[in-house]
């Protein structure tokens, strides 16, 4: 007996009758939506647009439409509608949000304002571009024989969205005991991220194509969820650790640092999206993918709204929030000086140089090293290598932190450096032998 495919070819117009039952609540939400033009879209309309296009897509590539011809414009379009749900979504919520977070913009109206107004761009750009595909959505089923309900969504099928509920996103994170040290490592995190989006700041006055060629290299889909989920693990690190905590509770300082790290994730979440939607489905490509999409959809408006309004306020509520990051580190560190003179047998290279970073990475506090007037983080490997290579012959070694680590550096030297081997190093540093 010869073996039975289990696959089954389905005609394209059999298709089109199967296709009309999970189309049916995203057809009907489009004639809901479209006749207010997105005035009164609320977060539960860009929800419920997320979850009914994800289920004819789903639908459409469970029976191979990415491959055909009469049906792949259609899932285009359907995953277009998703993303930028996606994208309207976080816009929404964080303008229903940002007032309770705490942030700066409460005593800076004018900035408030500005927010406001860049926040109110970028819903306008989505609200307009989800307006054009779930026109062109309508039509391309009327083309395809899609049948067309002509009743309006029912207000009882909106979905309910609950609060998401996850684990904490601590994996690789060091269980650290004592509360203050808790605040101080994330007040130190809080700084890394300022320092990581300073980096991806936008250089003033570029036309159209620099701007164009920035957003290539410096804004992929790859790089924005490296973003994303920076932030995200901040967050998280300040709810495993700090909510809820007495300490919260008396220091206003903290839920405030929470709100620009939130107000941040919401933005940089949008970032993710639309960089996904203009690299997946609105740039052209080879045999017409992608084309109808960029016909409807203005890639300059949505590369401005990635770069002018999510990526620079992102990075601006993150700078809001940096002085508060900054008071927290003293309050919660017991910052001292600690001066050690290395002897005359040893040489500080790359091994022993490397275990002072880890010493320093480990307890998640900055702590500073100056040699012959010469300041560098003794956290970074690089630049710690690079002080110790422009001052070859110096001896006298001063490090500024919190004394835990400052006294685990003072082992570190007391004991050799560890060139005796790490077995011969004190107990107290037994994570370095890890």
């Amino acid at each position: 007996m010869g073996d039975t495919s289990i696959d089954h070819v389905v005609s394209e117009e059999a298709f089109a009758a199967q296709l009309s039952e999970p189309a049916e609540m995203l057809l009907r939400l489009a004639h809901r939506l479209l006749p207010t033009a997105g005035d009164d879209w609320t977060r539960r309309h860009y929800f419920q647009l997320v979850s009914e296009s994800e289920t004819v897509e789903a639908f459409l590539d469970d029976h191979g439409a990415r491959r055909n011809r009469s049906y792949h414009e259609l899932r285009e379009l359907v995953a277009s509608v998703r993303w930028l749900s996606s994208v309207g979504f976080c816009l929404r919520h964080l303008h229903g949000r940002v007032e309770g977070y705490g942030t700066a913009l409460d005593r800076l109206p004018a900035i408030a304002a500005e927010f406001h107004a860049a926040l109110g761009r970028g819903t306008a750009f989505v609200r307009e571009a989800l307006c054009a595909l779930l026109r062109e959505i309508l039509e391309e089923a009327r083309r395809l024989r899609v049948a067309i309900p002509t009743e309006n969504f029912p207000e009882d099928r909106f979905v309910v969205q609950h609060s998401r509920r996850h684990l904490p996103h601590n994996l690789g994170e060091e269980v650290i005991q004592e509360d203050q040290q808790k605040i101080a490592e994330v007040a130190s995190k809080y700084l890394e991220v300022c320092h990581m989006l300073d980096g991806i700041r936008l250089p003033a006055q570029l036309d159209d194509d620099a701007r164009e060629a920035w957003f290539l290299s410096r804004c992929t889909e790859e790089r924005a969820r490296v973003y994303e989920a920076t932030v995200h693990n901040l967050q998280s690190a300040y709810d495993t650790y700090i909510k809820g905590t007495v300490l919260e509770a008396n220091d206003h300082r903290l839920p405030a640092l929470r709100g620009h790290a939130s107000a941040a994730f919401h933005l940089l979440e949008a970032v993710t999206m639309l960089v996904h939607f203009v690299e997946r489905h609105e740039t052209q490509r080879e045999g017409g993918t992608g084309a109808r999409v960029s016909a409807l959809v203005d890639r300059r408006e949505a590369r401005a709204v990635t770069l002018d309004v999510l990526l620079a306020w992102a990075s601006r509520f993150m700078q809001l929030g940096r002085p508060l990051a900054e008071e927290l580190l003293p309050t919660y560190t017991n910052v001292q000086e600690l001066e050690l003179i290395l002897p005359d047998d040893l040489i500080l290279h790359a091994r022993p140089a490397s275990l002072i970073v880890c010493i320093v990475n480990h307890h998640g506090t900055p702590v500073e090293m100056e040699l012959e007037g010469r300041v560098c983080n003794a956290g970074s490997i690089l630049d710690l290598m690079v002080t110790v290579g422009s001052y070859p012959d110096a001896r006298c070694f001063r490090f500024r932190g919190d004394e835990k680590p400052l006294q685990d550096v003072k082992r570190l030297f007391e004991s050799g450096l560890g060139e005796g081997g790490l077995d011969a190093l004190p107990p107290e540093l037994d994570y370095l032998r890890g």
